[in-house]
C-alpha cells in the first residue's frame, strides 16, 4: 500500500516535472549564452584579420573529381567580384562555375562582365523566381560530380575545393559533407568561428546547424533526392535539401575543416529574414511537438548536447586536434 504521506497526485507530478525540466533547460541556455563561440551567434568577438586553415598534404591526394559551384545573386555589386574570385582562384583542376543574376541594378553586371574576360566562367542575366529558381537554373548550365552554391556575399575559403575533391574521391562511400565556417563582416574580417558537431540525423530533424557555403554533396544523390531545389522555400532552400538528403538515404559526414566564409552585414538575407519568412519556412520543415511535450523535451536537450559537442570540437581544434567523432 501506498504511503499517503508521500503519495503526489498524477496532475501535481506533472506540474512539478514540467517544472524541474524548466528549470533545467534554463540553466543549459544560460550556460550556452555564456559560450560566445556557439552555433547561431554571428558575431562573437571584435573583427580581426583572417586566421587561413591549415590543410595537410594527406588532404589532396587522389583523383580530383569535376565540381559544379553556382552563385546566385541579386543587387549584390558590392560582394560580387569578392565571391567571385574566391571560387575561381581555388586553381581546381576541374571546376564548372555558374553564375545567375536576377536581373540586378545596381552594378552586378557590368562587374561578372569585366570578370569572364579574367576567367572562364558562365553566367546569366535574367529575371528569375527567387533564390532556389535562380540556383536551379545555375545548375543546368554546368556539369560536375560533385556539387554546392556559394551565395554572391560569401567566399570559399583558400584550396577548399582541392580537399573537398580529394576527400570525396578518397571516401566513395559517402555522399554529402559539410565543413565549419568562419563568420566574416563586410570588410572581410573574422568575427566569429561556427564550429559544428558531426552529423545527428535526429538533430537535423529540429534545427540546421549545417552551414550552406560548407556543403557539397554528388550529383548522384542530388538526383536520388529529386534533382533540384524547391521553390517554395526562400530562405531555408538548404534545409530542406538536406532533409531530403536524409530521406534518400545518404551518407552525410562532418569534415573538421573551415571551408567557407558567411559574410554578416545589414542587407545579409539571413538577418533581413530571419523574423517573418525564416521562422515560416523552418515551422514547414520541423515537426510539431505541441501535443508531444515529452518528443519536445528530447529534441531541446538535443539541441543543448549538439551545441556543447560542437564547444569540444572547438577546444580540440584550439588544441591542434581535428577529431571526426565529436
Amino acid at each position: 500500500m501506498k504511503n499517503p504521506a508521500t503519495h503526489i497526485p498524477a496532475g501535481e507530478e506533472s506540474r512539478i516535472s514540467r517544472f524541474l525540466n524548466s528549470q533545467i533547460d534554463r540553466v543549459f541556455q544560460t550556460c550556452l549564452n555564456h559560450l560566445p563561440q556557439r552555433m547561431g551567434n554571428l558575431r562573437q568577438y571584435p573583427p580581426t584579420q583572417i586566421r587561413q586553415e591549415v590543410l595537410d598534404p594527406g588532404d589532396f591526394t587522389g583523383r580530383y573529381p569535376s565540381i559544379a559551384i553556382v552563385t546566385p545573386t541579386f543587387n549584390q555589386g558590392r560582394f560580387i567580384e569578392r565571391t567571385v574570385r574566391s571560387v575561381m582562384d581555388q586553381a581546381y583542376p576541374a571546376l564548372n562555375y555558374a553564375i545567375y543574376d536576377g536581373a540586378s541594378k545596381d552594378d552586378t553586371v557590368s562587374i561578372i562582365q569585366r570578370l569572364a574576360a579574367e576567367y572562364d566562367f558562365k553566367w546569366l542575366s535574367e529575371p528569375d523566381n527567387g533564390q532556389a529558381d535562380a540556383i536551379n537554373k545555375a545548375f543546368s548550365m554546368v556539369d560536375g560530380e560533385i556539387m554546392g552554391w556559394l551565395n554572391s556575399d560569401d567566399l570559399l575559403m583558400p584550396r577548399a575545393l582541392l580537399f573537398v575533391g580529394a576527400f570525396f574521391d578518397q571516401h566513395p562511400d559517402v555522399d554529402v559533407i559539410y565543413g565549419h565556417r568562419l563568420l566574416i563582416n563586410e570588410n572581410d574580417m573574422e568575427i566569429g568561428r561556427w564550429i559544428t558537431p558531426p552529423y545527428h540525423a535526429d538533430a537535423l530533424t529540429y534545427f540546421d546547424y549545417v552551414p550552406q557555403e560548407t556543403l557539397f554533396w554528388r550529383r548522384s544523390i542530388w538526383e536520388k533526392a529529386g534533382g533540384k531545389l524547391n521553390v517554395d522555400f526562400h530562405f531555408a532552400l538548404d534545409w530542406d535539401l538536406l532533409q531530403r538528403f536524409r530521406k534518400a538515404g545518404a551518407k552525410i559526414v562532418r569534415v573538421p575543416r573551415f571551408l567557407g566564409c558567411f559574410r554578416v552585414h545589414p542587407e545579409q538575407k539571413t538577418s533581413a529574414k530571419m523574423a517573418d519568412v525564416g521562422k515560416t519556412e523552418m515551422s514547414w520543415l520541423r515537426p510539431d511537438f505541441a501535443a508531444n511535450p515529452r518528443e519536445k523535451r528530447r529534441m531541446t536537450r538535443l539541441y543543448f548536447a549538439e551545441q556543447f559537442r560542437a564547444q569540444i570540437s572547438g577546444v580540440l581544434l584550439r588544441l591542434g586536434v581535428r577529431a571526426t567523432w565529436v
